[in-house]
């Protein structure tokens, strides 16, 4: 198996989304899976979709793009890490999506119709939030990110194996409550690989 890992956040060595990472990575080495990590921070991922790109996607993609693109077909299964900032992604890796998923890879036009290309892959996203994730669930906040963060973008793509995991007040947690959400992380994986 083929493990993906998209990880976007600036701190990379001594964040919550870094231990949450750690935590991925040695449940697939316990899976004995073969993991592929991209952090978008440590490679500097240009996020923006440039109007030149935009325009020549159907002739021409640029080299960086098609390597990433060759990771994500090659995947099995996509683990997204990330913090939620302002109710979505980081801007590197909404932009990273934006040029990534691009017409042709990701989906076709069909009939008139959009249809998707990335089948047959699994997928698990861990976002981490500032406030509780009770409070999201409260608000409906959790079932608006479902709907386009997870759900919305890669269904549209194909993806239907789709689970996330909110994981709150990364911020004002104590050390107990911190270790309990990584082996939660830890067991989620091993159980999701393991299927």
């Amino acid at each position: 198996m083929q493990h993906l890992i998209i990880f976007a956040h600036p701190n990379r060595t001594d964040s919550f989304n870094k231990a949450v990472l750690n935590a991925v990575v040695n449940a697939s080495e316990q899976q004995q899976v073969s993991v592929e990590i991209r952090d978008l921070y440590a490679l500097n991922f240009n996020p923006i979709l440039s109007e030149s790109e935009l325009k020549n996607a159907s002739q021409h993609t640029p080299a960086d793009i098609v390597a990433e693109q060759q990771l994500i077909d090659q995947a099995d299964f996509i683990t997204i890490i990330y913090p939620l900032w302002w109710m979505g992604f980081p801007a590197i890796l909404k932009g990273y999506f934006d040029r990534i998923l691009s017409h042709g890879f990701a989906y076709k036009t069909e009939n008139g119709k959009s249809v998707g290309l990335l089948h047959g892959k699994k997928m698990q996203q861990f976002i981490t939030l500032g406030n509780s994730a009770e409070k999201y669930q409260c608000m409906g906040f959790d079932r608006s990110l479902k709907d386009c963060l997870v759900d919305g973008l890669f269904n549209f793509c194909g993806i239907t194996d789709i689970e996330h995991r909110l994981l709150g007040d990364v911020h004002g947690v104590q050390d107990a409550e911190r270790q309990a959400m990584l082996d939660q992380v830890f067991q989620q994986m091993q159980k999701r690989l393991a299927e």
